[in-house]
């Protein structure tokens, strides 16, 4: 449930952290890997705390320096 504080990111701001394209991150709302609620005119919507949550399970920091 979504509570009162909690930011609804569109499928752009959420393309932008993950650095896709939008229509992709409706493939993946389509497809069941991120949750999304629809708002009353049908546009879909993302809560911030599940996104940045799947961003940081999808992100690690490198644990040694590329060697070229």
């Amino acid at each position: 449930m979504t509570t009162a504080s909690e930011r609804l990111l569109t499928p752009g701001e959420v393309a932008n952290l993950f650095r896709v394209d939008p229509k992709t991150v409706t493939r993946w709302a389509t497809a069941g890997r991120i949750g999304s609620i629809r708002t009353p005119g049908g546009h879909r919507r993302f809560r911030e705390t599940e996104v940045k949550a799947l961003l940081s399970e999808l992100t690690t920091e490198a644990s040694e320096p590329v060697r070229h």
